[in-house]
């Protein structure tokens, strides 16, 4: 059975100007290959970012159903909704601000995560309104320089997760950290952080806390640092079948298979004469006689405006490259002389099984990363999920 997203036409049948499909088994065979990757360690799949933009609910529960004992979400608002749709394994959320939801959190048994007093001591209030012990998550920040605490302020940090323990407001389930180059295999800042976040975990020792967990490896350290994965690894982009940096490898390389294919239906095809402007400005312009067809998916779906002119996509059985300028809603491709007809498909990425571009190239043709070209498909093209059941 295949869940989806798809919208009924006016005519009764279901048609999609572009649609984002998202193959759930190669979600559940990437799982299973990164456990093997992880070897004893636990895996946690993190599907924050409405699970880097291939649908949240669907994704987490295909990873729960492939063996995911933990999943992550950077938001309260994410993992409570996970805990809405009916999740009950264990999750843990990271990204807190003041006055944060702490409440519901630890009434839905959601493990939060502190990296300063601050945070500690509004989890311990919040434990003791509800009458509950908070499980808790320490962060400290061995080098990334973003959240987490500082080396300095990590013993009066743990002492005092230490007394809130003793006191039976909280229990310290894990102490974790986030690796700032990992995947550029070999940099010295690697050694560096393994470094300070085993000083961490002895000074955390020192103090009478025995966590449940230790966790500092991403996607990158998950597939080339065997030495960093501990009690867990925290897997992102490598769940969705995709490579966390070309130094790193390909998803082949590590048997991964990319998740979604994002494809759209052409909306127009015409023959145009040379010398003929394409698209705003007339960055593009026919060297002669020609076809030109319209993709009705623009900026506003997430496809890059700086694709202009160097975005590829599959049409007619060829890559083709954006002629000229990317606008909110479309795009037009130049065929040349090959035929097309409205309502043929344009593939814009997906696993490369037919010949089509894929996220990886994506990215490197428009100078980012595969992270922000799957998370930038907007909300408006829908998600049909395939392979629900097991």
């Amino acid at each position: 059975m295949n869940a989806t997203s798809e919208l009924p036409s006016p005519t009764g049948t279901t048609s999609h100007r572009v649609s984002a499909e998202i193959d759930l088994e190669a979600l559940r065979g990437n799982v299973h290959t990164l456990s093997e990757h992880a070897g004893g360690a636990g895996l946690m799949a993190v599907v924050k970012a409405d699970a880097y933009g291939h649908g949240m609910i669907p994704c987490a529960r295909a990873a729960r159903q492939a063996g995911a004992a933990w999943l992550g979400a950077a938001t309260p608002d994410e993992a409570l909704a996970l805990r809405a749709a009916g999740d009950r394994g264990r999750l843990m959320c990271w990204l807190w601000t003041p006055g944060g939801p702490w409440r519901e959190a630890i009434e839905a048994d959601i493990d939060v995560s502190a990296s300063a007093l601050w945070a500690l001591e509004e989890i311990v209030a919040a434990a003791r309104a509800l009458g509950r012990t908070a499980r808790v998550h320490l962060k400290i920040d061995t080098g990334l320089g973003r959240n987490g605490c500082r080396p300095a302020d990590w013993p009066d940090l743990v002492a005092a997760a230490r007394v809130a323990e003793k006191e039976g407001t909280v229990e310290v389930a894990g102490v974790w950290s986030h690796f700032a180059c990992a995947d550029e295999p070999g940099h010295p800042s690697i050694a560096a952080q393994l470094g300070v976040f085993h000083e961490a975990l002895a000074v955390a020792a020192r103090a009478g806390l025995d966590p449940e967990v230790r966790h500092i490896a991403n996607s990158p350290a998950t597939l080339t640092l065997p030495e960093a994965h501990f009690d867990l690894v925290r897997t992102g982009i490598s769940v969705y079948g995709l490579s966390p940096s070309p130094e790193v490898g390909l998803p082949r390389d590590f048997g991964l298979r990319p998740v979604m294919t994002l494809r759209a239906a052409l909306a127009n095809v015409k023959r145009v004469p040379a010398g003929h402007g394409v698209g705003y400005g007339h960055h593009y312009t026919t060297s002669g006689d020609t076809t030109l067809a319209l993709v009705p998916a623009g900026y506003a779906d997430g496809v890059p405006r700086h694709a202009s002119g160097v975005g590829p996509v599959l049409v007619a059985g060829k890559w083709r490259t954006i002629a000229g300028r990317v606008a909110m809603d479309q795009f037009a491709v130049d065929l040349g002389g090959d035929a097309a007809e409205a309502g043929d498909e344009a593939i814009l990425f997906g696993p490369g099984d037919r010949g089509e571009p894929t996220v990886e190239d994506w990215a490197r043709v428009v100078g980012t990363i595969s992270y922000e070209i799957v998370t930038r498909i907007g909300a408006r093209v829908p998600r049909v999920h395939r392979n629900v059941d097991v």
